[in-house]
C-alpha cells in the first residue's frame, strides 16, 4: 500500500480559522435585523476532509487519509446554550481505505449577533476496511469498531428564508477510532491485527434551523366602541372591534366577546352590541382573543373597553275634547298633539273609562253608546315614539243625567158589586169570577206588587121610627157589611187563586155603593189610605161559600119579623 501520512491538518485548520474569524469580524460590523432567537433544531449537511495518522496499524502499515467525504448532524437544543447532536460521518475508500462513523453525545454553542461557535464531545460506532497492500488490493474487510470525536467550529446566520438557513463556516473534529481485525495471520500480507487511529476532520457546509428557543411576544388585544353618533341612545346599533397583535402566523384565532348590557352577536374581531331596552347608563364590554391549545400562556389575551347610554328625552302631549258635555250616545271628538324633543316619529293610542274610543293619529272618536247617564268618561291620550319613551294626557267628557223616571203609581183594578144577591149581600158570588181571575193575573204579572182591597157599603136601613140607638146599629152594620166583603174577596183571591195573603191588604171606603175596589200596588208605590180603615181581621172572619139555605115557612110573624131584621147581617 501507500504511504500517505496526514501532513497538512494544521494548515487546514489554520486556514479555516482565519477565514472564520475574517467573516465573524465583519458580520459584528453589521448585525441582522429581525433575525430570530436560536434555534431549536439545527440540521447540518456538508462536505468532509478526513486527515489521518496511525499509531497502530496492522502488520505496521498506516492507513491513508480520505480527501472525499460527507458529513451530516442534527442538533437538538434543551436551552440557548446545551443540547444534544447525532452526528454521521461518510469517508469512502481513498485508495482502499474508508469509514463510516456514527456518533452521538452533547453539544455546547454561543450564540451571537450573527454568528456561533460549538463545541462537541461524541461516542459511536466506526465501520472501516483497509490498509491496502501495496498492489492495491484491501485484505481486510469493512468491520465495525469505536470511535471518539471532540471539536468545535463556527455558524454564520444567513437572512434567507426567514433566517432559516446558515453557513457552516468550518468544523474540526479530532478523531479516534479503534478496529479489531482479528488475529494476524502471516501467511496472507497485512491480514488481521488491531488499528488504533488518530486524525482530524474538516468539514463545511449548509446549515438549516428549525424552531426557536425563545417564545415569541404574547399576544396583545385592544378594543374599542363605535356608534353612528357620538351619543348613544337605547337602540341605536353599537359595535366593538377587536385588534389584535403579535399573533402566530397560520393559526387559527378565536373570539369570543360579552358585555355586562345588551347582548353581543359575532363571533370575530367585530362584534355588535344590541341596546334596545338597556337603561341610562355605562356598560363594559369584554373580549377575549386565543389561537392554539386553549388557556396556552401567550397565545390568549383580553381587553375591555366601555360604552355609555343616555336616556331620550320623552315626548309631551296635550289632550282635549270637542264637545266636552253630551247625551249618553253622542259622539265626541278628540284631540291629541304630541311632539319628540328628538323628533322622533310618534304613535297615537287611545282609551276611556266608558264607552268606546277609535284612532291611531292625533284625532280619534268617542263613542260614548253605552255609557251611563250622569257619568265621566276620562280619556287617555297616549304617544310613543320609536324609542319606546311615552307620554300621556287626560281630557273629560260630562255625560247629561237621564230625565227623572215616571212615578210608580198605584192602579184601580176592576171593582165587584154585591147588589144580586139580596140575602147573602156580602157573598162573593159566581159572577164576579171574571173579575177575581183578572186580579189574580194581574199581581202575578207584577212581581213584588200587593192588593189593596176596599170594602163599600150602601147606608144600611133600619125598619121602624129611627132612633138613636137604631142609627147607631144601622151605621155598625154598614161598616161591618163593607169589611166583610173585602174580607170574603180576599178569602176567595187566596184559596181559590192561591195568592200570597201577605201581599193583600183589607179596608173599608166610604163609596157608598155595595162594592169591592180592588187596587194594585207596584214596588215603589204607595197607596193613598185617605178615607180608609184597616180591617181588623182578627175580628172580621170571612164567611164560606155555600148555597142559599131554604127558610122554614112555619115561624110565626115575630120570628119572622125578627129574622127579618137579622137578615140585614147574613151573607
Amino acid at each position: 500500500m501507500s504511504y500517505r501520512p496526514f501532513r497538512n491538518l494544521g494548515s487546514y485548520v489554520l486556514a479555516a480559522c482565519a477565514v472564520s474569524f475574517g467573516v465573524a469580524s465583519i458580520s459584528a460590523q453589521s448585525t441582522l435585523p429581525n433575525a430570530p432567537s436560536p434555534s431549536r433544531v439545527d440540521v447540518f449537511t456538508g462536505y468532509s476532509y478526513y486527515g489521518l495518522s496511525s499509531d497502530n496499524s496492522p502488520s505496521g502499515e498506516q492507513f491513508g487519509s480520505v480527501n472525499e467525504g460527507a458529513m451530516g448532524s442534527g442538533a437538538y437544543y434543551f436551552t440557548k446554550y446545551l443540547g444534544g447532536e447525532f452526528n454521521m460521518t461518510a469517508n469512502p475508500n481513498g485508495q482502499g481505505d474508508g469509514f463510516y462513523g456514527y456518533y452521538v453525545g452533547p453539544i455546547f454553542r454561543w450564540p451571537m449577533q450573527n454568528y456561533t461557535l460549538f463545541a462537541h464531545g461524541l461516542v459511536g460506532g466506526v465501520r472501516g476496511v483497509g490498509p491496502n497492500n501495496p498492489g492495491g488490493v484491501g485484505y481486510n474487510p469493512y468491520t465495525w469498531g469505536t470511535g471518539l470525536m471532540a471539536g468545535g467550529g463556527m455558524d454564520y446566520q444567513l437572512p434567507f428564508f426567514h433566517y432559516r438557513l446558515g453557513l457552516r463556516l468550518f468544523e474540526a473534529d479530532y478523531r479516534y477510532t479503534h478496529i479489531d481485525f482479528g488475529p494476524a495471520n502471516p501467511a496472507i500480507y497485512l491480514q488481521g491485527g488491531r488499528a488504533n487511529l488518530n486524525g482530524a476532520e474538516l468539514s463545511s457546509g449548509l446549515l438549516f434551523h428549525f424552531g426557536t428557543l425563545t417564545p415569541p411576544p404574547p399576544v396583545k388585544y385592544a378594543c374599542s366602541v363605535t356608534a353612528p353618533t357620538g351619543t348613544i341612545y337605547p337602540g341605536d346599533p353599537v359595535t366593538v372591534t377587536g385588534t389584535a397583535t403579535d399573533l402566530r402566523a397560520k393559526q387559527p384565532v378565536r373570539y369570543q366577546w360579552s358585555s355586562s348590557g345588551g347582548a353581543v352577536s359575532g363571533n370575530s374581531s367585530v362584534a355588535a352590541i344590541d341596546t334596545k331596552g338597556l337603561a341610562p347608563g355605562t356598560y363594559t364590554v369584554k373580549g377575549h382573543v386565543a389561537q392554539g391549545k386553549a388557556n396556552k400562556p401567550g397565545e390568549s389575551a383580553d381587553c375591555t373597553t366601555q360604552f355609555t347610554v343616555t336616556q331620550f328625552q320623552p315626548p309631551t302631549i296635550s289632550c282635549s275634547a270637542n264637545p266636552t258635555t253630551v247625551n249618553s250616545g253622542d259622539p265626541v271628538a278628540i284631540s291629541a298633539v304630541g311632539s319628540s324633543p328628538q323628533n322622533r316619529p310618534l304613535t297615537y293610542s287611545y282609551s276611556a273609562t266608558a264607552g268606546t274610543i277609535s284612532g291611531n293619529t292625533s284625532a280619534a272618536t268617542l263613542s260614548t253608546t253605552g255609557a251611563a247617564p250622569g257619568s265621566t268618561i276620562t280619556v287617555t291620550c297616549n304617544v310613543v315614539d320609536d324609542q319606546g319613551q311615552t307620554a300621556s294626557a287626560q281630557t273629560t267628557v260630562n255625560l247629561n243625567p237621564p230625565p227623572p223616571p215616571a212615578p210608580v203609581v198605584t192602579k184601580n183594578l176592576c171593582t165587584i158589586t154585591f147588589d144580586r144577591d139580596k140575602l147573602r149581600p156580602t157573598r162573593v158570588d159566581n159572577e164576579a169570577k171574571a173579575c177575581l181571575d183578572d186580579i189574580a193575573l194581574t199581581e202575578q204579572q207584577n212581581s213584588g206588587a200587593k192588593l189593596a182591597i176596599v170594602g163599600n157599603s150602601a147606608p144600611v136601613k133600619v125598619r121602624g121610627r129611627s132612633t138613636q140607638r137604631k142609627q147607631a146599629l144601622a151605621e155598625k152594620e154598614t161598616l161591618h157589611r163593607a169589611a166583610l166583603r173585602a174580607v170574603n174577596e180576599k178569602d176567595y183571591l187566596v184559596k181559590e187563586k192561591g195568592l200570597d195573603p201577605s201581599t193583600i191588604a183589607v179596608y173599608t171606603g166610604q163609596d157608598g155603593t155595595n162594592s169591592d175596589q180592588t187596587v194594585l200596588i207596584p214596588t215603589g208605590a204607595n197607596l193613598d189610605t185617605n178615607g180608609l180603615t184597616p180591617v181588623d181581621e182578627t175580628e172580621v172572619k170571612p164567611i164560606p161559600r155555600k148555597p142559599l139555605g131554604v127558610r122554614h115557612a112555619h115561624h110565626h110573624h115575630k120570628k119572622a119579623a125578627s129574622s127579618s131584621t137579622n137578615s140585614t147581617s147574613s151573607n
